[in-house]
C-alpha cells in the first residue's frame, strides 16, 4: 500500500456536506469559508422566505435571522415548503416553526427567530451587523421601509415578488445599483396591482423568484459583488419568459429622493400606515403604535368568558363569530374574516382595549 502523500490536500470534516457546492468553481472552498462566516437578515417567511431560508440554511450561512410577524396555516402548505400540518395544529408563529426545521436540517447554522412586525422603530436594529438582507414580504411599504434602512447603512438588499405565475427579482447594492425607488416612487393604489387574492399564485413561481434571490445572495456573501448585474429580472412560468430589463442609470435620470436625495420617508414615520391586509387571508393586521409587551396569560384569562380561546408561549388566538383575533405579544393582532381596517380596529378595541 502506497504511503499517504503528505503534500496531499487534507479533507475537512466540517465542509463535508458542501462538498457538491465546494466542487462549483463560483464558490469554492474560499468562498464556502466566507459563507460560514456571512450574516442574513430574511424579512418573512412565507412563500418567497420559507424557501430563501431553506436554500440559505443548506448552503451554511453562519446566521440567519429570521423576522416574521405571521403564524402558519393550512393554506400556506401548498407553497411555503418549511412547514407542514403539525406547525398549523400547535399554531407556531413562522419564525419559529422555520428556526426548528432548519435545526434539523443543518445544526450549524445559528437561526434568529423573531416574531415581530419589521417597523420603523425597530428595523435599523435588525439589519445593523447585517452582510445582506432578503426580501420575504408580501407588501410594499415594508419594501420601501426596508429600501430606506438598506440606503441608511450602507446593506445590500435583494427584492423579490410573485403573484400568479410571475415574479420579479432586483438586487440593490446602496451607492451602485438603483434602489427600489428609483423603479417604483410610491406605493401603488389599492386595486392597481395584481395580489394573490386575485390571481393566486404558483408554487412553482414561488421557487424560481426565491431561488433567484439566493443566487445573488450567494454572489454578495462569497465576495463576488461585481457580478451583480443593474437589472430588474422578470420571469413568467406559466409563459417560459425570462426578461432582464437593465435599469442603468436610473436613479440619476429619475432623479430618486431617496438614493440621491437622502429621504428617508418610511424609516422617520412620514409614509406608511400601522395597519395591513394580509394577501390572501382575508385578514388585517393591526400594529400598536408603541413597543409594549402583552401578558398573554392576563389577556387569556380575560378573553375566555367572550369566545373560544387557544394560547401557547408566543400568541393567544380568540374566536368570535365570524371574526378571529389572533394576537401577540407585541400588541399586534391578526384580525380574520374582514379586509376593512376600520372594522379590525373596532374589534381591536372591544377586546383588547387599547
Amino acid at each position: 500500500m502506497p504511503a499517504q502523500d503528505n503534500d496531499s490536500p487534507r479533507f475537512d470534516p466540517a465542509l463535508e456536506r458542501y462538498q457538491k457546492q465546494i466542487l462549483f468553481a463560483g464558490i469554492g472552498e474560499a468562498g464556502q469559508q466566507r459563507l460560514l462566516r456571512s450574516s442574513v437578515l430574511l424579512v418573512g417567511c412565507g412563500a418567497l422566505g420559507s424557501v430563501i431560508a431553506d436554500q440559505l440554511g443548506r448552503a451554511g450561512v453562519g446566521r440567519l435571522r429570521i423576522v416574521d410577524r405571521d403564524f402558519v396555516e393550512t393554506s400556506n402548505l401548498q407553497r411555503q415548503v418549511l412547514y407542514d400540518e403539525q406547525d398549523v395544529a400547535d399554531q407556531l408563529p413562522k419564525a419559529v416553526a422555520a428556526a426548528r426545521k432548519l435545526a434539523r436540517i443543518n445544526s450549524t447554522v445559528r437561526v434568529e427567530p423573531v416574531v415581530a412586525d419589521v417597523n420603523r422603530h425597530n428595523v435599523l436594529e435588525l439589519m445593523r451587523g447585517m452582510d445582506i438582507v432578503l426580501d420575504g414580504t408580501d407588501n410594499f411599504e415594508t419594501r420601501f421601509l426596508m429600501n430606506d434602512a438598506a440606503l441608511e447603512l450602507g446593506v445590500p438588499w435583494i427584492n423579490g415578488g410573485c403573484v400568479g405565475s410571475h415574479g420579479q427579482v432586483m438586487t440593490i447594492i446602496p451607492g451602485r445599483t438603483a434602489c427600489f425607488r428609483c423603479l417604483i416612487p410610491a406605493a401603488p393604489q389599492a386595486g392597481a396591482t395584481e395580489t394573490c387574492d386575485t390571481a393566486g399564485v404558483l408554487a412553482s413561481a414561488v421557487n424560481v423568484v426565491s431561488s433567484l434571490q439566493v443566487v445573488d445572495a450567494l454572489k454578495i456573501l462569497t465576495g463576488q459583488s461585481a457580478l451583480i448585474d443593474n437589472v430588474l429580472t422578470v420571469v413568467d412560468v406559466w409563459d417560459g419568459t425570462h426578461r432582464r430589463l437593465k435599469l442603468g442609470d436610473l436613479s440619476q435620470t429619475s432623479g430618486c429622493p431617496a438614493c440621491q436625495g437622502g429621504e428617508r420617508a418610511w424609516l422617520r414615520g412620514e409614509a406608511g400606515s400601522q395597519s395591513t391586509i394580509l394577501c390572501g387571508r382575508n385578514a388585517v393586521q393591526l400594529a400598536p403604535a408603541g413597543n409594549e409587551q402583552l401578558s398573554l396569560e392576563e389577556l387569556a384569562n380575560r378573553l375566555r368568558p367572550l369566545g373560544a380561546v387557544s394560547t401557547n408561549a408566543y400568541l393567544v388566538r380568540f374566536s368570535v363569530a365570524p371574526y378571529e383575533m389572533t394576537v401577540f405579544k407585541d400588541g399586534r393582532a391578526i384580525v380574520k374574516g374582514t379586509e376593512d381596517p376600520a372594522v379590525a380596529r373596532s374589534l381591536y378595541a372591544r377586546y383588547i382595549g387599547h
